[in-house]
């Protein structure tokens, strides 16, 4: 996707969005179509009908809401020549519901950073925002490894 978003920090790794910039910042043009698309024609040669998408309610970008779904089954179904359907378990939660429904289990081995180091969390991006308050709000212990934060710790616990 090089050819169509060029030099924007999503295709190059750079100038990804810090701490505390608006959820705005992080908008990927076409993302969910782009990925369901290839999915649906993936799934349309194999025999799988159904894609599951983790879209969260709080999700604010155009390509997330009820109707984009809905209209991208039917334009899926029609290209395809089959019935396709996409499955969003989490539409109706939040982060921190996620993160409640996670509790107990090894939620330290998942990555949600844009831009980790050695594999760990950076703890200065916006991603790690929104994992470091989804923790908080959920009331469930973070234990989740930052490389730093913006107090300056550098573990999980924020």
């Amino acid at each position: 996707m090089g050819d169509v978003y060029q030099d924007q920090w999503y295709a190059t790794g750079k100038g990804i969005p810090g701490y505390s910039e608006p959820d705005e910042s992080w908008e990927i043009p076409g993302r969910n179509l782009i990925l369901l698309t290839k999915a649906a024609v993936w799934g349309a040669l194999h025999g799988v009908s159904s894609l599951a998408l983790g879209i969260l309610a709080s999700n604010p970008f155009s390509d997330a809401t009820p109707q984009f779904f809905s209209s991208l089954e039917a334009a899926l179904s029609a290209a395809l020549g089959s019935c396709v359907t996409v499955i969003r378990p989490f539409a109706d939660l939040h982060k921190s519901d996620v993160v409640r429904l996670g509790a107990g289990l090894p939620l330290e081995l998942t990555l949600s950073c844009a831009r980790p180091v050695g594999g760990l969390h950076c703890g200065t991006c916006g991603k790690c925002r929104e994992r470091i308050e989804a923790f908080e709000a959920a009331g469930v212990d973070d234990p989740t490894e930052y490389v730093s934060s913006k107090g300056g710790q550098k573990s999980g616990g924020f």
